[in-house]
């Protein structure tokens, strides 16, 4: 794994402060601190006032990253851990996983990438702290909001209000998941890395829709937390009304303007979404480095003192446990490290200076109250000094369009539209949230194919030994009942399968005009969701779905059908469970209509008809996923796997791919399914395509207020064509590779990928054409001896092996798609080969030395490259 530390404000500084001084005396304006919130269990304690945790009597200024230990896998834990520590993490948050913990009511699961207690002490050994978000809702784009499906079942149970037995479960969960903590003595009150719990999670928001049901579990649940006896202060975030002691706290894209109810009580971001979920279908979102930054600066700039991302990784969701519907199987969420465990650059670089320069100013933020100085209509300065000569400020252009040059403090400062300047003296500016000084990495997925065993003499996907299993269209054994009308998907499966068939037969006379004419009739559906296969006498005749925002659809198509009876079977599937809203556990699928039109008496309506179910598959109940028997008779061995054959189950024994790269399985020429290696669930696969009409973008621009339908990006194309397999899944050889397909595919086009990092970017650009790099003075450089760097690295074991492009001038395009402008100093490929060529990393000053300064005068200087790494 292959990191780095990047520029801040495209310069690099000697800063003032490198360490900060805790002081055991408090400012006497903030250190009161209520002895009431106070809690100890040993010689540790947590405890908070107005303005900040206290940590064993210091206050804490926090930056905190989400991770999700059951969406990677515990060989990935200790590398996410570390690689957030390096990019200037303090504290490791995640939600705990209801319905992966307790599969069935009392039997408890805590092993594999569940095993919590593991996660929770790699955190520990490497010096971090915690926030444990229990829940046990949690969202989360989760499968059912990480509540058990089986919850659901308990008579008399409401979910998330004043109901008895969902209180009674919700209570003996926390209950069993606070004291399995205890014995392991992780929470800090204990010396453990804990240092905050959540219970409910975003409940203001839907707390009225329960009435005063909804109030008073509200309070139930904060003063059933409080009995745990934690020693930990509890939070809830987006509650409106959480009652003392407990930390009303924030989630939002922006949480600066954010006040707690409470004056007592410090301001915690427990949600900064630094970018976005997928869902099948639908465009890939992408939220801008810079305005991660602002966002984070504006908020620790207006007393903010606890920051978490949400997601820092986001992960994979392995399985069905993917929420929705439609939610991908990945959930990369365009975080600082993405779904395979790579800092993504610059978003990663680009933070880790920004928390460098906050925690310079730890001490004048948490002991001082700030100053605002109004610096213009949409410029602002927030400035924290105390007597001591402590002195930190925020500069503020606020102006989604335009820069702005400011006076402070008798001095001129330059701001970018939609940006905040970091003077951690008061002086100079150490960071600025828009100029991103960090490389670009260039990451592709490498394709490599699904090689036989080593035994094999032949290494061509070709040779792979091939087998199937072929499913049964409609029911297969015996029915598990018939029933008159539709019964719903999700209470009929209980979410034990993806799949429910519904089938039903009709008879066709001979003298139908669509028979005779050679014609067809029309099936109508209609659906509560998600998505359905049509089978008319066992062949695939259509196929349809909800369209990623609802799940409900309706669909009309031809159908073949013969003289005699014709049976029709409707395979329903669900892609996900609904994870949030009022009631959303009622929320059914399942078709609700159907009708077939043509005949000469009229349109048959079915809907009441005598329909016959099954639930599941037959190979999930075989549990072939499961089946390592290469002499299974449930397998048939096959030289070449059928192409474009619905509901077949595939399998293959292949070998783990070369080299320590993270990877992926390519399935962009399969339909829609399901996969599986060494019986580990890869997840739910869908290389789905959203509109090519729809509305994306090539360049986002940073300025203005986030949304996630602001940078969209692959319009035309699958919103996911690869799959993370994790490396520890594999053995060296003789791995098992089962696929099943519901509607057709080509299995011999599978390949894995390997993500590799296969070149960098560097951009680099002054303020004004009149920029004097020469005599650098003024308030933006903090050193006069330092100038303007560009720095490149490529990962360990790899050199920058070619210069795809440099111009020092005013190169246009961003990275992969640099050109070349009017002003271009025609020595910019030569110097930047001669510094870096075989390097694995190097740095590039602006200055005369090296560029030809004098050139275009009246422009604004930039310096662009793009080499290669092998």
């Amino acid at each position: 794994m292959n990191t780095m530390s990047c520029l801040s404000s495209n310069f690099k500084f000697v800063f003032l402060a490198s360490t900060v001084i805790w002081m055991t005396v408090m400012s006497s304006s903030l250190a009161a601190v209520d002895a009431s919130n106070v809690t100890t269990i040993g010689t540790d304690s947590v405890t908070y006032d107005r303005r900040s945790l206290i940590i064993n009597g210091q206050r804490k200024l926090l930056i905190s990253a989400s991770i999700h230990y059951p969406r990677s896998v515990p060989a990935m834990w200790p590398g996410l851990v570390r690689l957030a520590k390096e990019g200037g993490v303090d504290v490791i948050e995640t939600y705990v996983f209801w319905n992966g913990h307790e599969p069935s009511p009392g039997n408890y699961y805590f092993g594999g990438r569940f095993d919590l207690v593991k996660f929770c002490k790699i955190i520990q050994q490497a010096g971090m702290y915690m926030i444990l978000r229990i829940g046990p809702f949690v969202a989360a784009e989760w499968n059912f909001g990480g509540l058990p499906v089986w919850l659901h079942y308990v008579p008399g149970t409401t979910f998330r209000t004043d109901s008895e037995p969902f209180k009674y479960h919700m209570q003996k969960f926390m209950t069993y998941t606070v004291n399995l903590m205890k014995r392991e003595r992780l929470f800090a009150s204990q010396g453990g890395p804990i240092i905050l719990s959540q219970v409910e999670n975003e409940y203001g928001y839907y707390e009225n829709a329960y009435g005063e049901g909804g109030k008073r579990y509200a309070l139930w649940a904060a003063k059933m937390a409080l009995s745990q006896n934690t020693g930990v202060p509890w939070i809830m975030c987006q509650q409106y009304d959480a009652p003392d002691p407990v930390i009303d706290t924030c989630n939002s894209f922006y949480c600066d303007q954010f006040k707690p109810i409470s004056p007592n009580k410090p301001k915690i971001w427990t949600e900064n979404w630094p970018g976005w979920f997928k869902t099948f279908g639908a465009r890939d979102p992408h939220r801008p480095a810079e305005d991660v930054a602002y966002s984070v600066a504006r908020f620790f700039q207006k007393g903010g003192s606890v920051q978490n991302y949400y997601m820092y990784h986001g992960g994979t969701n392995f399985g069905r446990t993917a929420g929705g519907p439609f939610i991908t199987t990945s959930y990369d969420y365009d975080a600082p490290i993405d779904e395979y465990g790579l800092p993504r650059f610059p978003k990663w670089g680009h933070l880790k200076e920004l928390h460098k320069v906050i925690k310079s100013c730890e001490h004048a933020l948490l002991n001082n109250d700030p100053t605002l100085l109004s610096l213009g209509p949409l410029q602002e300065a927030d400035v924290y000094e105390d007597a001591s000569g402590a002195c930190a400020a925020f500069l503020a252009n606020m102006d989604d369009k335009n820069d702005k040059v400011v006076q402070f403090r008798h001095v001129s400062y330059h701001l970018p539209a939609w940006s905040v300047s970091i003077l951690p003296d008061c002086k100079n500016v150490a960071f600025n949230t828009a100029k991103v000084g960090c490389q670009t990495s260039i990451v592709n997925m490498a394709p490599i194919d699904l090689h036989p065993t080593a035994s094999s003499p032949k290494r061509d996907i070709k040779s792979l030994q091939w087998e199937v299993f072929k499913e049964t269209a409609g029911v297969w054994g015996v029915a598990d009942f018939t029933k008159n009308g539709f019964v719903d998907h999700i209470n009929t499966t209980k979410d034990a399968t993806d799949y429910l068939w519904y089938t039903t037969s009709i008879f066709v006379h001979a003298e139908e005009d669509f028979l005779r004419n050679r014609g067809t009739a029309m099936l109508f559906v209609e659906s509560k969701g998600h998505a359905m296969h049509v089978f008319i006498n066992k062949k695939l005749q259509a196929s349809a779905s909800g369209n990623g925002t609802v799940p409900q659809f309706k669909f009309g198509t031809p159908i073949a059908l013969k003289a005699g009876k014709n049976e029709i079977a409707l395979l329903s599937m669900t892609v996900g469970l609904q994870t949030a809203g009022a009631f959303y556990e009622w929320i059914g699928a399942g078709p609700t209509s159907v009708k077939v039109a043509g005949f000469k008496t009229g349109t048959m309506d079915l809907t009441a008809s005598a329909w016959t179910y099954k639930i599941g598959l037959q190979g999930e109940h075989l549990r072939i996923q499961k089946s390592y028997n290469l002499k299974s008779k449930i397998w048939a061995p096959t030289s070449q796997p059928p192409k474009q054959q619905p509901l077949t189950w595939y399998k293959a024994v292949v070998d783990a791919p070369p080299g320590n790269e993270p990877v992926a399985l390519d399935m962009i020429h399969m339909g829609k399914g399901m996969a599986w290696l060494n019986g580990q669930e890869i997840g739910r696969y869908w290389p789905r395509r959203t509109s090519k009409y729809e509305n994306c973008v090539t360049q986002c621009d940073y300025r203005g207020k986030f949304n996630p339908d602001k940078c969209v990006t692959g319009c035309g194309q699958p919103t996911q064509r690869w799959y993370h397999v994790p490396r520890s899944w594999f053995k060296p050889s003789g791995n098992v590779l089962i696929i099943f397909e519901e509607i057709g595919g080509d299995p011999s086009q599978i390949r894995f990928s390997m993500r590799k990092v296969s070149g960098a970017c560097g951009h680099l650009s002054v303020d004004h054409p009149s920029f004097d790099v020469e005599n650098l003075q003024g308030s933006e450089i903090e050193n006069d001896k330092n100038r303007p760097t560009l720095s490149l690295k490529c990962p360990t074991n790899t050199n920058i092996s070619s210069v795809k492009f440099a111009s020092f001038g005013n190169p246009n395009g961003t990275c992969g798609s640099y050109m070349l402008g009017d002003c271009h100093d025609q020595n910019s490929a030569a110097l930047v080969e001669k510094v870096c060529l075989n390097q694995n990393e190097c740095a590039l000053e602006m200055s005369s030395a090296n560029f030809n300064m004098q050139l275009c005068p009246s422009t604004v200087k930039k310096l662009a490259v793009e080499v290669n790494c092998s």
